[in-house]
């Protein structure tokens, strides 16, 4: 039983990192055998895991044809449904290109995409069933993504292989329909989830969508689309790390849900640690935290990442009242920002995104934030170096530093109800107008900040004549 016992320790050790190199051991067996006295519990013998192997298979041997025309969806799926039901596994996509409709993981299971294969996105719409999905912090009904896992455990996406949506779907919501189009991938209450080395190309709508999942790693992997990179929605334990992005929207954004519904889940995002990625954006944003905020934000980690383009700011954080909830304890640390259109930093919580039918009233609406923090950032021509006016003084930022920003820019920081802010070592060149402009705000390195207005503030989000019931 010794044996079993560090075997299983080892197992759980290895599937917590992602990694799926031996089969399961029966828990279940295990489990009666401990319960049996030990004069009638059977003899054990160290059996080496040599002869234990998961299954691999190939999903040509299922009749993929991997010709870009005929649709692989049927012998794809079975591969890996029959992988599952085997103890769990590897299934290889050999090279070729293979179209198909919507595909789902199952737990135990390693994708893995031979350096010349492509996972081609169908054209047609019928070929992606409607479940539940969530969509702009909202559980509603839509397209299931491309690939696709739900409640699994201990899968992967690995290989130097091509997933590819199909730009035949456009937009992000059928205009007939109202219905949310597909993700390209798309988890859902997941957990030791591993994406790796892969390409994605996707269309018009989100490109990877990890919702309710809990340690999760995306790593070298590389994003083009038409709009959001990698949406972490109410995910804990999230790692980013070494993958490029080229996309239309938000490179990363980190969201928890919108308005009454994500409040009353109360589904945080937190413990994301993004590093060593690099960003280039059209539209929006490299890193946006927001807008929709309604289960919490906190402990996010951005290191060692560039900043090479966005359509806005670098790194823009939003919410509104109405969303309730907090976010805090950001740090961003050894950034190099270029080609950002309108700055490195924005603050929003005052309008951003879309008002919620059903919001949170009063001041439990406004978003609590707290603890921002960024150092070692060098910026290169970035209009605008830090604008984080946009925040309410019922609910002001505590504790706030801005450490070793180096650069050009053309204009410099306004900040305004800030409390316990820190400036320090902002050495940049090429602004004009004052370096630094605020509206009540205290903290250290604050001498000689110019005055500025205070910003306008909405009206106040008025209590519900019935209150929220979760429907």
């Amino acid at each position: 039983m010794k044996y079993i016992e560090a075997t299983r320790r080892t197992f759980m050790a290895k599937a917590a990192m992602g990694l799926i190199s031996i089969p399961f051991l029966s828990s279940h067996s295990a489990g009666i055998e401990a319960q049996m006295p030990a004069e009638e519990q059977p003899e054990r013998k160290a059996v080496s895991t040599q002869n234990r192997t998961s299954v691999h298979l190939n999903v040509r041997d299922f009749n993929a044809l991997g010709d870009g025309k005929a649709k692989d969806t049927a012998a794809i799926q079975q591969a890996l449904d029959r992988c599952s039901v085997l103890g769990g596994g590897e299934v290889l996509v050999p090279a070729g290109d293979y179209l198909s409709g919507a595909i789902a993981l199952r737990s135990n299971t390693v994708l893995r995409l031979d350096a010349g294969a492509a996972l081609l996105g169908s054209p047609d719409l019928a070929d992606y069933p409607l479940t539940e999905v969530r969509w702009e912090g909202h559980w509603t009904k839509g397209h299931i993504g491309f690939i696709s896992a739900m409640d699994a455990e201990n899968i992967s996406i690995t290989g130097k292989g091509r997933i590819v949506g199909n730009n035949e779907i456009k937009g992000r919501v059928d205009r007939i329909t109202g219905l949310r189009h597909p993700a390209l991938i798309e988890f859902t209450h997941c957990k030791n989830v591993r994406v790796e080395d892969c390409v994605t190309n996707q269309n018009d709508m989100w490109s990877i969508h990890p919702t309710y999942c809990e340690n999760i790693t995306f790593q070298n992997v590389t994003v083009h689309g038409g709009a959001d990179g990698i949406d972490v929605d109410s995910c804990k334990h999230v790692v980013i790390d070494g993958c490029t992005f080229l996309t239309g929207d938000d490179c990363i954004s980190l969201k928890s849900g919108r308005g009454e519904e994500g409040y009353f889940i109360h589904r945080p995002t937190e413990d994301v640690r993004i590093s060593n990625c690099t960003f280039d954006d059209i539209r929006w944003a490299c890193i946006g935290i927001g807008s929709e905020t309604s289960g919490g934000i906190r402990n996010i980690h951005v290191d060692h990442c560039k900043c090479i383009g966005a359509g806005t700011f670098s790194i823009y954080i939003k919410s509104r009242p109405g969303r309730g909830a907090f976010i805090e304890d950001i740090y961003v640390n050894d950034l190099d920002v270029s080609g950002a259109k309108a700055g490195f930093l924005r603050i929003n919580m005052l309008n951003s995104g879309k008002q919620d039918e059903f919001s949170v009233a009063g001041d439990d609406g406004i978003p609590t934030i707290r603890n921002f923090n960024f150092s070692n950032i060098h910026v290169t021509d970035v209009p605008v170096l830090v604008n984080a006016v946009g925040i309410h003084p019922n609910k002001p930022l505590k504790e706030f530093s801005l450490v070793n920003l180096s650069g050009t820019c053309g204009s410099g920081i306004s900040l305004a109800n800030i409390h316990h802010a820190v400036l320090r070592n902002i050495n940049v060149t090429g602004y004009a107008g004052p370096l630094l402009s605020t509206s009540n705000v205290t903290g250290a390195g604050l001498a000689g900040a110019a005055p500025l207005a205070a910003p306008k503030i909405p009206d106040p989000i008025p209590v519900p004549a019935q209150p929220y019931v979760l429907h």
